[in-house]
């Protein structure tokens, strides 16, 4: 399993913004220098992660984006999943099915679901603050 470039890239956006929020707002172009990402596709990244409530856009001579909520408060599994939607492995790792014939008595299923529930738990344990302060 890999992590996506979408996730790698949305993860970096928002501890650019936790680091860089106390000089005001960040602006999508500074956040692409210092990363590396290309504008237009980190604005894609910062659309998901608005609409997920984790960041708010500031208008004007200053404008760019600003944590909407304390960075203690914002984990790396909702970050992920306001970019990626939900953590899971494979298909059945939640209480849906693959869809395969005989998944009911599939016997891996329980390993995916032990996965899965693993790595939201994982990431859930895991906020903003905890990677701004490794930084």
């Amino acid at each position: 399993m890999k992590i996506s470039t979408r996730a790698r890239y949305g993860l970096k956006a928002m501890i650019d913004i936790a680091l860089n929020e106390n000089k005001g707002a960040v602006s999508l172009n500074a956040i692409a220098e210092r990363n590396g990402i290309s504008e237009n596709y980190l604005e894609q990244l910062i659309a998901s992660l608005k609409r997920g409530g984790y960041v708010k856009s500031v208008r004007g001579a200053g404008g760019g984006y600003m944590l909407n909520m304390a960075a203690e408060e914002i984990t790396v599994c909702q970050l992920l999943e306001a970019l990626e939607g939900p953590l899971s492995l494979v298909e059945c790792g939640d209480e849906g099915a693959c869809g395969s014939v005989g998944c009911d008595g599939c016997t891996a299923k329980g390993v995916w679901q032990k996965l899965s529930t693993s790595l939201r738990e994982t990431a859930g344990s895991i906020t903003l603050k905890d990677l701004v302060s490794e930084e």
